[in-house]
Parts: C-alpha cells; sequence; structure tokens
C-alpha cells in the first residue's frame, strides 16, 4: 500500500509539478502588466472634460516626442473611439442611403449553381467599404486632433457675441470639412487598394460569406472608379466631419466667453471665488485664463472694480486686493524671465560646445594657484552680472543652471519635457556652433570639470566641490579618473549614435518647435503685463491710497528686464524677427506667434505706464541701466 501510495505521489508530482509553476511563473509574470493596467486607468477619467482639453498647447519638439504623444494611451483610447463613432456613422448612412449599400450580406447566384438555382449569401463590398472609410475617417480626424492642437483653447482678442462668432466660422466650416473629406476618402481609397484584401478576406471568412466573382472586386483600380461610391464616402466625411467640427466650434466659443470674478466677496462663502485668491492659489489652468482675462478687462474697462482693486481693507487699512494681484502678475513674469535666461544661456553653452576645451594644467607645487585661478573665474562672474542691471526679484535667475552629471541638457538623448520647455537644440541644429549674444552670461569652468564635461552640448557638470590643497591627494584622483572614463564612455556612444541618420531623425530637435514651446503659455504672461500696466496707469488719477507706489519700482525694473530678456531673444541666430503669415484656416494656429504678441504687449505696457507718469518716473528708484531705457520710452526713442 506504501509503495502504490509513494507511485501515485510521484505521479501526481509529474504530472501537476510542472502546471502549478507554469502557472505560478505566468502568474508573476503578468503581474507587472496588471499593475500598469492598474496605474494608467486609474489616472484616466473619463468624464472630466477639463482632462480633454487644453489651454497651453502642447508642442512636440522631435518627432520621437510626437510618436509618443501618438500612442500614448489617452491619445489611444481617444483614436479608437472615433473611429467606432466613425463606423456607426457611416453604418447609418448606408443604410439611409439604401440600394447596394445597405445590408452586409446579400443574396447570391454562385457560378457553380446556375443549374440548380441555389441562392446564397455573400458579402456586399460595398457596405464594407462604407463601414470601412467611417472607422477610417474617424481615426484620421482624431490623428489631426493631435497634430494640429486642436484640444487648444484660443482666447480671442476682441470680445464677440455667441452667435455672430459662429456665423462668422460657419462657412470656413464648411469649406474645410469638404475639403478634408476629400482628402480622406482619396487616402482610403489608396489604402484600401494595398490593404482592402484583408477585413475583406477576414470578414468573409468569419461570417461564413461568399465573395461574388461576377463583380468587380474594389481593392481594383476599376473597382475604385466607381463615382458613386467615392460620392457616398465623401458625403458621409462630410456629414460626420461637419457633426463634430460644429460640436468643437460651440464648445470652444462657451468655454472662452469672460467671466466675472468679483474682486472683493459680498459673502464670506464667496471668498475662494474671489480674483485675488483665484490669482494666488492654484485652481485648474482654465479658471486661472479666465481670471487674468477677467483681470486684463477689468483694468481697462471698469472704473469701479478698479476702485476695489486700489482700497484698503477694513480693519487695519491693507491694500490686501492689490497687493494679491500685483504679486502673482510678477510672480508670472519672472517666471518668463528667468526661463528665457535660461534658454538664452543654454544655446551659448551649445554654441561653445564646439570650441576645444583644454584640460586645466594646475601644477601640485603651488596650490596658491589653485585660490587665484578659481578667484578670476569668480571676478569674472562678478563684473558680468551687474552689467544686466537685474532687480532683487529676478537676480536668481542669474545664477549658474545646475544640473546633475546625468541629465545632459541638450543632447538628443536627454529628456524631451527639459530640452522641450528650454528650448534647448541637438548638435545638429542650426543653433549648434552659431554665434551668441554678448549679453549673455559666460561662466568659467570649474576647478575640477574635465575637459569632457565642456563638450557635451553646454552642459556644465559639477563632478567635486572645490577641495582644499591639502586633498589634492589620492583621495580626489581615483573617483575623478573613474568619472572621467564613465563621461568620456558616455560621449562616445553619444557620438557613435549621432551619426547614424535614422537615429538623428527622431531625435533632433526642430528649431522652430524648440521656441514655440518656450512661449506657449505666453497668453497668461500677456495678460499679467496688459492688467498690471493698465492698473498702474489707472492709479495715477484713481489710487486715493498710493498703494501702487509702494511697488512700482519693482514692476518697473520687472519690466525692464523683461524687455531685455527679450529683445536678447530675438537677437538669437535663427529666431525670426517677423511673425508669420497665418492663413484663414478654421484651425487655430496664434499660438505660434505668441512671441511677437508679447513683445508687442511688453513694449505697448511700457509705453503705457511713461506716458502717463512722465518725468514723475525719474524719482522712483531703479538701477542706472533701467533709468536709461526709461529716457528712451520717455522721449519715444524706443
Amino acid at each position: 500500500m506504501e509503495a502504490e501510495a509513494g507511485r501515485q505521489r510521484a505521479l501526481l508530482r509529474q504530472v501537476l509539478g510542472w502546471r502549478v509553476a507554469a502557472a505560478v511563473a505566468w502568474s508573476v509574470l503578468l503581474l507587472p502588466v496588471c499593475t500598469a493596467a492598474f496605474v494608467v486607468l486609474s489616472g484616466f477619467d473619463p468624464f472630466h472634460p477639463v482632462r480633454w482639453i487644453s489651454i497651453v498647447p502642447s508642442i512636440p519638439c522631435s518627432r520621437l516626442a510626437l510618436i509618443g504623444k501618438i500612442i500614448h494611451p489617452q491619445q489611444v483610447i481617444h483614436s479608437v473611439v472615433h473611429a467606432v463613432m466613425g463606423m456607426l456613422v457611416a453604418w447609418c448612412a448606408a443604410v439611409m442611403t439604401k440600394g447596394k449599400f445597405q445590408f452586409l450580406a446579400v443574396p447570391c447566384m454562385p457560378a457553380e449553381s446556375l443549374d440548380d438555382a441555389v441562392s446564397q449569401m455573400c458579402l456586399n463590398e460595398h457596405h464594407l467599404f462604407f463601414l470601412l472609410s467611417g472607422a477610417f475617417m474617424g481615426y484620421s480626424y482624431s490623428l489631426l486632433y493631435l497634430i494640429n492642437n486642436m484640444n487648444y483653447l484660443p482666447f480671442p482678442v476682441i470680445q464677440q457675441y455667441k452667435y455672430l462668432r459662429f456665423r462668422r466660422s460657419l462657412p470656413l466650416l464648411v469649406k474645410h470639412t469638404c475639403v478634408e473629406s476629400l482628402y480622406f476618402v482619396r487616402n482610403f481609397c489608396v489604402a484600401y487598394y494595398f490593404f482592402g484584401y484583408i477585413p475583406k478576406v477576414w470578414i468573409s471568412t468569419t461570417m461564413d460569406l461568399r465573395i461574388d466573382s461576377k463583380l468587380h472586386p474594389l481593392d481594383t483600380l476599376t473597382g475604385l472608379l466607381d463615382l458613386s461610391l467615392f460620392y457616398h464616402a465623401w458625403l458621409c466625411g462630410v456629414f460626420l466631419l461637419i457633426t463634430w467640427y460644429i460640436a468643437w466650434l460651440l464648445f470652444k466659443i462657451y468655454a472662452t466667453e469672460t467671466h466675472h470674478f468679483p474682486v472683493q466677496p459680498t459673502f464670506a462663502e464667496e471668498t475662494d471665488q474671489c480674483l485675488p485668491k483665484i490669482l494666488n492659489s492654484s485652481p485648474p489652468l482654465i479658471i486661472k485664463f479666465l481670471a487674468l482675462q477677467d483681470l486684463t478687462l477689468l483694468s481697462q474697462y471698469s472704473p469701479v472694480r478698479r476702485q476695489e482693486v486700489f482700497s484698503l481693507s477694513q480693519p487695519g487699512g491693507h491694500p490686501h486686493n492689490w497687493t494679491a494681484i500685483s504679486r502673482e502678475c510678477l510672480s508670472l513674469l519672472n517666471d518668463l524671465t528667468q526661463r528665457l535666461i535660461a534658454q538664452q544661456e543654454a544655446a551659448a553653452a551649445n554654441g561653445r560646445a564646439k570650441q576645444p576645451a583644454g584640460e586645466l594644467k594646475v601644477s601640485p607645487q603651488t596650490p596658491g594657484a589653485l585660490v587665484t585661478e578659481d578667484m578670476s573665474f569668480q571676478s569674472q562672474r562678478s563684473n558680468i552680472a551687474p552689467r544686466a542691471s537685474m532687480s532683487s526679484l529676478v537676480k536668481s535667475s542669474l545664477m549658474p543652471l545646475k544640473t546633475s552629471p546625468g541629465s545632459d541638457v541638450g543632447s538628443p538623448f536627454s529628456s524631451p519635457a527639459l530640452n522641450c520647455k528650454m528650448g534647448i537644440l541637438d548638435v545638429n541644429s542650426p543653433w549648434h556652433g552659431s554665434v551668441q549674444s554678448p549679453q549673455v552670461t559666460r561662466r568659467g569652468p570649474k576647478l575640477w570639470t574635465s575637459g569632457s564635461d565642456l563638450q557635451m552640448n553646454g552642459s556644465r557638470h559639477e563632478s567635486f566641490p572645490l577641495l582644499s590643497a591639502a586633498g589634492v591627494g589620492s583621495e580626489a584622483v581615483q573617483p575623478r579618473v573613474i568619472y572621467t572614463w564613465l563621461q568620456n564612455k558616455q560621449q562616445q556612444i553619444k557620438n557613435f549614435l549621432s551619426k547614424r541618420v535614422l537615429i538623428m531623425y527622431f531625435f533632433s530637435k526642430h528649431p522652430e518647435a524648440s521656441i514655440q514651446a518656450v512661449f506657449s503659455d505666453a497668453q497668461m504672461h500677456i495678460w499679467a503685463l496688459e492688467g498690471l500696466s493698465h492698473l498702474v496707469a489707472a492709479s495715477f488719477t484713481e489710487d486715493q491710497f498710493g498703494v501702487v507706489q509702494t511697488t512700482l519700482p519693482a514692476i518697473l525694473n520687472t519690466l525692464l528686464t523683461l524687455q531685455e530678456v527679450v529683445d536678447r531673444h530675438f537677437k538669437l541666430p535663427h529666431v525670426s524677427s517677423k511673425p508669420p503669415r497665418i492663413s484663414g484656416s478654421l484651425v487655430d494656429t496664434s499660438y505660434k506667434t505668441l512671441r511677437f504678441a508679447l513683445r508687442a504687449s511688453l513694449k505697448t505696457a511700457l509705453y503705457r505706464i511713461t506716458t502717463v507718469f512722465g518725468e514723475h518716473l525719474n524719482a522712483v528708484q531703479v538701477s542706472t541701466e533701467h533709468k536709461k531705457r526709461l529716457q528712451q520710452f520717455l522721449e519715444y526713442k524706443e
């Protein structure tokens, strides 16, 4: 009995052992997949419309970034939903058209059964063509929706009634829809000519339908020359696209309508809905845009609300409203200034990267030379920094941009978000090796910076902190040798990959796209400039308590500093000084000219203030450089 039981257990282990092990192994292997699916689905909220729209356009700086956007889970879901909706609309259109487009399966008489007159069911390829064309149009619309940034909500410069905006856009919408549907049908006919047999054979096999050999197949030139089929497919596309574009247009009109935020709360429950509170909090981006838009409008057209901005709190007598509004506007402008300075320094460093960077040869017998050489670099930095005459609010933006040794800012293999936001280009871009503006702050190399660090696309790596003369021994030599060897190997790999045309085709940054990404949210700064300058100009006659005078020096310093930085940006090589011509298309591309609108708004804001205050600005405490710049505005020479 025991021997029999032992044989049964051995047989059981032999039969079930590998099965249990395989089940456990597959469970472990599928666990990361399930975890990733949970993370993606938990962050996806299909019922939250704010997540499907964008106030700031998303501009891919490279082809690889564009591919990453196309295969993003949210975009994949968007494409699948539109393809299914397009197929559903095409099915409805085929049923309503009737005739040869109405049913997928139709009775036919196969050639081998003519004598018996046995009727069988055959595949109606015209109906299949209709369904696939609807799915193709839905996916194409979703793809263009992503590429053209159609989820971007442009706010109108001139406010109009909703009906007038819709009526003005309606003829353009119809024209755009007809032309786009024509291109979609043409592209689908080409795709169906090469790949149409695949769905046809699969559906006929799955549904056990025959193919009528007496009819011309549609995946041939003869079949695709059917003008009736082409016309009905185009008409179905027009109906589908015009429905979607009307919904998209109406949503843009209603979402960008002005909203009035109270400056002071009437009741305690309305405190969180007041304009100063919303500007200084972190609401959804569309709420912040509407608040800045309301600030611009009240600063121009509402004297009563301007008095609320200049008013003092009771009790206490503090200008809380003006302080909150001016602080947020200055913060936005200072952030833009720092971003532009970082982009200009990165471009300048990218140009210096081609220069031969020799090793710093320091004799160990002369430790005093270490201090002397380092102090010379510090003196250079201290002599260059005051030349910019930056205000105390933005002096921190002139500090060196510190990156980790592995960040490789400017490399084609670095983070697309970092390079794109800072406007950094790769070594093959037109920025590389070009002459840079002399006003950009130059920095000397660190004491322990290797030659490879100075050649890596302008990245400034701090390998180790400054060591004293006593520590320049064996303790620092070994780590420095290993670090230098790793950096050289990394640079060799990058140089090897950068010579491969296919790799650089996907990784190279487009100069214009990188510049557009830096100014992608410039509409906020334009409204901040307009609102702040109008309030300052109005305060000359309406500010009874002088609350604006306390922040007038900071405002002038911030505006003049931003003016200098913007002027330096337009002097960089390969930066166009004239806005591109915008075609009268239904899809808005005004985000491509935001930097030109910012430059015009900035100069207009400074002239607005200097025109109102006149010679009184000579009493405002600003730096010498800014006084000279103000005098040019006062004399209308800028």
